[in-house]
């Protein structure tokens, strides 16, 4: 199992919080760097560990800014019942091409931990203190935060 290498991750251009890129294959259609949501959705989640932890169920658009907010984990549960959902930052994630899975840079036991919800409540991902809360557990900055650009 491929885990987080910084040497080998690609790098987002100076001041963008995108996810990161490793492998040296290619994505379906236009991929790796730009693709379709709908080629993402069930891509397994690993984490630092090593450990499968869910799939991705979602990608969700923020619609004013057009950038990506999240990707919803889908932990566990069977036939979606008992589900925990999980929203990660989308720059927590770094898509593996080669084995077509999202690594985050986190333990097993800290996603399980990590704020949740179920599919009939989801939470209100524009209150920018929700938002700031989960961007701080997965030590991200928030998207929508100013960046500064590193020359």
């Amino acid at each position: 199992m491929t885990t987080l290498e910084p040497s080998t991750q690609s790098q987002s251009l100076a001041g963008e919080q995108g996810a990161g890129i490793v492998g040296i294959g290619v994505g379906d259609g236009p991929g790796p760097d730009i693709m379709a949501a709908a080629t993402l959705d069930g891509n397994k989640v690993v984490t630092a560990d090593g450990e499968h932890v869910g799939k991705i169920s979602d990608i969700m658009l923020d619609v004013r800014s057009g950038r990506i907010a999240y990707a919803v984990l889908s932990e566990g549960g069977f036939l979606g019942m008992g589900t925990t959902l999980h929203a990660i930052p989308w720059g927590a994630l770094t898509l593996n091409v080669d084995e077509k899975v999202f690594l985050v840079n986190l333990m097993a036991e800290e996603i399980k931990n990590a704020p949740g919800f179920d599919k009939d409540h989801w939470p209100l991902m524009a209150d920018p203190r929700w938002g700031s809360s989960v961007h701080e557990y997965y030590r991200q900055q928030p998207y929508w935060m100013p960046t500064r650009n590193v020359a």
